[in-house]
């Protein structure tokens, strides 16, 4: 094995890394690979390339014979290849560095081959291929180009995720755990000794590393500020600009010492065009898309792509969902505003969302729904920002229409309290001027807010006033859709006489106008009241004709609401495997357009009835419980009081009939789910039997409650080690209750046991 002397002095200082194991991992294998003759570090600046490749060098450099570094952005910097030719000079490089391969394979590191050094670079990675020994690793923000480069794309360093609506997570145990927040930590650390992460301050540094897209630099620059700043006014410093952050080590490259540095560098050579573009995709939000932007035919993309100026943050339905990368977005946007374009971009920008949400109109109630729905939620800090613009040059109608236009994909969001708030400012007493009519509308929407957040009364109080406003309009459709909406406020309200006259009128005339749509919601409404009378027959016959008519017009949400009161209606009649059917197909259309709101309710509902036809699966319980009751709270919902009766009984029950390591888990489990999860963790439930129960239940067949819990989790899947980990006990105890069960069930296999499990109700 041929050995090494002293590491060039460029190598510089051991620095910590952080979050970067596995492409640390990645890139020694490739290196280490015989076959491999070039590896190129790519990425944005900022991101760490350097210092990824210097450390890596540094731990794996005794394999190698020699190791080179030369700054490939200072050619004329000295170094450890000082006396090398110039990049450009292409002959006289593999001369010097054939002239030290006596002791075997050179590794040479060519740091920043980006810009005025990338043709040399290129360059001279053609002319060393021809040397077998030599083994190359670049670092540059966009791939060389060279035959037979192979890349390792560098990313920013994870950001903590949105939680329940939106905001971070603020447990400093898990957001620890995040690797942004981490550097974060540690950097603060050596600027403030005294630093920590609390519960007080952890929710403003989740916000920092997330406005700074996790870009190790910036992340870095944010922390040193704390010398300065305390944690929770330093995210207010950054929401506007990020380009604010500098303070950067006095021995760093210029481009290293502040954000401003870096965006300029990072945007040095981009033609004019590109340039443009990116002024004009600073006033966008992170996360729109492709088409939203009319960027399907922009040949600038490609460019900004290239060079990591414009990122990919996701993907909606096959779009991906784009953003201009920090620094470079607060430096555009600087740039913009001081050639006087700012406003025009936000005025354009404004007018392009307003226009999708205009045209989405018709087809949120049909058979669009679901797309249209997903696409207006992916695209939703676009359009409140296009709200605020609107507001901010004073067109209160064009705000008006754009308010009314997101009322369906907001109440779908859990956006009530956003919503409600927008309402009121526009149509409230000192807001405004506004015809009677959209004013009408508005205090209609704001009605069916106030409803979602579990307030009745208030959502009474507000149909009033939207039908009093209509009275003078005189917009027969209008007024009527607003009654509907008044009858279901008072049937939430617990005035049943109430709901009913008033139901009826508005269901009569929107049938008679061909109001499809309206109509059947009414129906369902009525059915609701008519149920709460005691007239299940004629309850029924109303919500068949609200779900057939729902069903033709394709609208899955409307549809899913009516499903819900068939299924209660099913639960009165004692037909628990016709409920469950009905809640499944509501929790798939649910699932379908990402519904926020309405699906905390229905998940307890599916969780009470679970509760009723399959006892086996109450872990599962737990699990859907806790995740309806952390949903609801991201939306800021108040629980009906019978509800929330119900839900805390079903969990004492729940809480007694469990152990309570595995109820703590399971409750664990199901805060951490998203919408979509929990979703699935419903529709996976077995489905009650057809047919009559094989048996009691396991309490009375003679298992003793742990051999209930082996038999719940055989039913699962689990080996007996896993039961023997999750339960806390030893293997060979597990092996014998397995025993136990089987005989006492009359099973000859852990296939029966699971069918056994099944059956129970």
């Amino acid at each position: 094995m041929s050995t090494m002397g002293t590491l060039p002095a460029a190598l510089g200082p051991v620095t910590e890394l952080v979050g970067r194991e596995l492409e640390a991992a990645m890139l020694r294998e490739r290196l280490r690979d015989p076959l491999v003759r070039l590896v190129t570090v790519t990425g944005r600046a900022g991101v760490g390339k350097s210092r990824l490749a210097l450390e890596v060098v540094r731990e794996i450099g005794g394999e190698f014979g020699r190791v080179e570094v030369r700054d490939a952005g200072a050619p004329d910097t000295p170094s450890a290849l000082a006396d090398l030719a110039d990049l450009a000079t292409l002959p006289a490089l593999p001369a010097h560095v054939e002239g030290r391969q006596e002791s075997g394979r050179v590794l040479l590191l060519l740091d920043g081959c980006d810009h005025e050094a990338r043709p040399g670079a290129a360059g001279a990675l053609e002319a060393l291929a021809g040397d077998p020994r030599v083994v190359v690793l670049a670092t540059a923000v966009e791939p060389l180009g060279v035959y037979g480069e192979l890349l390792l794309p560098l990313n920013p360093l994870p950001v903590p995720g949105p939680v329940r609506g939106g905001t971070a997570a603020a447990d400093p145990h898990e957001l620890q755990e995040v690797a942004s927040v981490a550097l974060f930590v540690r950097r603060a650390r050596a600027a403030d000794p005294a630093f920590a992460l609390t519960p007080e301050n952890a929710g403003a540094v989740a916000e920092i590393c997330t406005l700074l897209d996790g870009l190790p630099l910036a992340v870095e620059l944010a922390a040193r500020r704390l010398r300065l700043l305390p944690p929770h006014l330093l995210p207010v410093r950054l929401r506007d600009r990020t380009t604010v952050l500098s303070g950067g080590p006095a021995n760093a490259p210029e481009r290293h010492r502040s954000l401003a540095a870096l965006a300029e560098w990072s945007c040095r050579g981009l033609d004019a065009p590109a340039r443009a573009l990116l002024e004009r995709l600073s006033v966008y939000e992170p996360g729109f898309g492709l088409s939203a932007a009319g960027l399907s035919a922009e040949p600038a993309v490609d460019t900004l792509m290239d060079r990591g100026l414009l990122v990919v943050v996701g993907e909606e339905r096959g779009e991906l969902r784009l953003a201009v990368s920090e620094p470079v977005r607060s430096a555009a946007r600087d740039a913009l505003a001081e050639a006087g374009g700012e406003d025009a971009a936000r005025d354009a920008h404004a007018e392009r969302y307003r226009t999708l949400v205009g045209s989405a109109q018709a087809g949120l109630r049909g058979t669009g729904q679901e797309h249209l729905l997903r696409e207006l939620a992916a695209e939703g800090a676009n359009v409140t920002a296009a709200l605020r613009r609107l507001r901010e040059r004073g067109d209160a109608e064009a705000a008006a229409a754009l308010v009314l236009g997101c009322g369906l994909p907001w109440l779908v969001q859990g956006r009530l309290r956003e919503g409600l708030e927008w309402c009121d400012e526009l149509a409230g007493e000192g807001g405004p001027a506004l015809p009677d009519a959209v004013r009408a509308r508005l205090a209609d929407l704001s009605g069916a807010f106030a409803l979602a957040l579990g307030d009745p009364q208030e959502a009474v109080r507000r149909h009033r006033h939207a039908l009093a406003l209509g009275k003078g309009v005189g917009d027969r459709r209008q007024n009527a859709l607003v009654s509907a909406h008044l009858g279901a406020a008072l049937l939430e309200a617990g005035d049943p006489p109430g709901a009913r006259a008033v139901l009826v009128t508005a269901h009569n005339a929107l049938e008679a106008m061909g109001v499809t749509g309206g109509a059947a919601g009414a129906a369902a409404s009525l059915a609701g009241v008519l149920r709460a009378e005691g007239d299940r027959r004629r309850a029924q016959e109303l919500l068949d004709r609200a779900v057939e008519a729902l069903r033709r017009s394709r609208d899955g949400r409307g549809l899913a609401g009516a499903l819900r009161r068939e299924a209660a209606l099913a639960l009165d009649g004692d037909e628990p495997a016709r409920a469950d059917r009905a809640l499944r197909e509501a929790l798939r259309l649910y699932g379908s357009v990402g519904e926020r709101t309405e699906l905390p309710p229905l998940l307890e509902e599916f969780s009470l009835l679970l509760m009723r036809t399959a006892p086996a699966q109450r872990p599962r319980t737990v699990r859907l419980l806790a995740a309806a009751d952390t949903l609801r709270a991201a939306t800021g919902a108040a629980v009906q009081d019978e509800w929330r009766s119900a839900a805390e009984r079903a969990r004492t029950d729940l809480g007694a009939r469990l152990d309570w390591t595995d109820f703590a888990l399971a409750w664990a489990e199901g805060v951490r789910m998203t919408a979509s999860e929990a979703v699935a963790e419903a529709l996976s439930a077995p489905a009650p039997s057809r047919r009559a129960s094989a048996g009691p239940a396991p309490e009375d067949q003679s298992l003793t409650p742990r051999q209930v819990q082996v038999a719940l989790l055989v039913s699962e899947g689990m080996t007996n080690r896993q039961i023997a980990a999750r339960l806390d006990i030893s293997e060979w105890t597990v092996v014998n209750h397995v025993r136990q069960v089987m005989r006492r069930l009359g099973c000859s296999s852990r296939v029966q046991v699971a069918g056994a499990v099944g059956r129970w109700a």
